[in-house]
């Protein structure tokens, strides 16, 4: 029997803002001492009263709109009640049955396709305690509770399960993820847990369109391990169906060091939170006029402006698409062109060569560093003085490639780097001519593939030349004195 993947996400978003979701401690957490952030409301204590936090809730209804969501006149908060040690009052502040935001659809392009994926919800909460686990410590082991996170505004945005395989869900990831960075709602850093996602899979048959037996994976912490851990899904319970069992639900987690989901624990149902209202928060009336006003304020977003760069600076669809896939990257690219002040021909020269040397160069170095774009020390301003050197004749290609790595590595401005080592690219006939006799007699072979009609060859003694001369002598200079040199041999 043949089976569909059905899978849906649930996302929740660390929301950037300076307070805690219901009390005035900072919640820049992250580099803070450890219960450094901590007030009698955020450590539960008996006779504390929640307060809503208001940019929160503009931030999840900024979301909301973002995702195409309609946004309720009527929302309220409610009690999610669970016993884990990282919660500190025994329950947790969230929303059940009237979130901020419902009904949406996000459009993601995977498996060669535009996929339609449903948002369910958008709802706010509260975060949970961290747990500190020393297994190894000497004597038994124990767990400590740092509550800085305890009370930090977090969002969940919860998709349909409209998802038929591991990579539509991991575009569909790559998207939300823009959307929230675009919009400045969050830092969306999936290494410090600002951005974590849950996966709910199942199979069913091909053809039925009754649901199967989910489970749910939680601990992965980045694009990849969510791939990972739903392709590895899909093997498991289509063995268990392919042997005639039954998938059980439950909860499992992934373990990255050896590429597999473990059981965890039984998956909850909702009326195992036993939900109830918030007795200590008011239920929210949102103004229709607040909606408009944010959603009159909503910046551009990736696919807009994909779509301007296009057109804009004659870019191909896909050379935007990657640009503006990070909205880091895109305020990099548009500081760089826009600092040029062309127009015309001129304008979109520029842009396609600092669209290739991001795309390509500077983005394997950031690769190989584990670096984002903001991180980097080329600036736009370096970038820029690079390309304008290869354009005014002073670099090759090559060298060029090799200053950007220096610049890289030690923030130098590329014309005093290229002034430092002596990489001004050679013209002088007479030298890159001597370069060519070199590499023409050390390489009989190529040059009697040449005579023999193999124009490639030609392109292998190219190579042998900039070899010869560090990769400075001047291209154009050194093709025209090759093909010379090799006529020369014909005749």
């Amino acid at each position: 029997m043949d089976y569909e993947t059905v899978i849906g996400l649930e996302v929740h978003v660390q929301l950037d803002t300076r307070s805690k979701m219901f009390c005035s401690c900072r919640a820049d957490y992250q580099a803070a001492p450890t219960n450094s952030r901590v007030c009698p409301v955020c450590l539960g204590l008996p006779g504390t009263l929640p307060v809503i936090n208001k940019r929160a809730v503009e931030y999840t209804i900024m979301t909301g709109l973002a995702l195409n969501c309609r946004i309720p006149e009527h929302s309220k908060f409610d009690r999610k009640n669970y016993p884990y040690p990282d919660l500190m009052k025994g329950y947790q502040i969230s929303q059940y049955d009237l979130p901020l935001a419902v009904d949406g659809y996000l459009d993601v392009v995977a498996d060669g396709q535009e996929n339609h994926v449903g948002i369910e919800r958008v709802h706010l909460e509260e975060d949970v305690a961290k747990l500190h686990h020393f297994p190894d410590a000497p004597g038994e082991s124990y767990s400590l509770v740092d509550v800085n996170r305890s009370g930090v505004p977090l969002m969940e945005v919860v998709s349909a399960p409209d998802l038929r395989s591991p990579e539509q869900a991991r575009a569909y990831l790559m998207k939300l993820h823009s959307i929230l960075q675009y919009l400045g709602v969050s830092t969306a850093n999936m290494q410090d847990g600002s951005f974590r996602c849950d996966a709910n899979i199942s199979l069913r048959p091909v053809g039925s369109t009754q649901l199967g037996t989910r489970s749910e994976v939680k601990n992965m912490n980045s694009f990849r391990s969510v791939y990972m851990a739903l392709v590895h899904e899909v093997e498991r319970q289509r063995g268990i169906l392919e042997d005639g069992g039954k998938v059980v639900q439950e909860t499992r987690g992934w373990v990255e060091q050896r590429n597999v989901t473990v059981s965890q624990r039984s998956k909850e149902y909702a009326h195992d939170y036993r939900y109830f209202p918030e007795p200590d928060l008011p239920p929210l009336v949102i103004d229709p006029a607040w909606v408009e006003d944010i959603r009159s304020g909503l910046p551009e977003l990736a696919d807009q402006r994909r779509k301007r760069l296009a057109q804009q600076y004659g870019l191909s669809d896909y050379d935007a698409g990657l640009l503006t896939s990070s909205k880091a990257m895109a305020d990099y690219y548009e500081a760089a062109v826009g600092s040029k002040q062309l127009a015309g021909q001129a304008l979109e020269k520029f842009a396609k060569q600092a669209s290739n040397w991001i795309l390509g160069d500077l983005s394997r170095l950031l690769n190989i560093e584990h670096q984002d774009i903001g991180q980097t020390r080329v600036s736009p301003a370096h970038l820029v003085q690079l390309i304008d050197l290869v354009e005014q004749g002073v670099l090759g290609t090559t060298t060029a490639k090799t200053v950007l790595e220096e610049v890289f590595y030690s923030g130098g401005m590329p014309e005093q780097i290229v002034h430092d080592k002596g990489y001004v690219q050679i013209d002088d006939d007479a030298v890159v001519a001597s370069a060519v006799s070199q590499a023409i007699e050390s390489n009989p072979k190529a040059v009697d593939d040449y005579l023999q009609g193999k124009d490639t060859a030609a392109r292998f003694l190219m190579g042998q030349v900039m070899k010869i001369t560090g990769g400075r002598a001047k291209p154009d200079l050194v093709n025209r004195l090759i093909q010379e040199g090799l006529e020369a041999l014909k005749h």
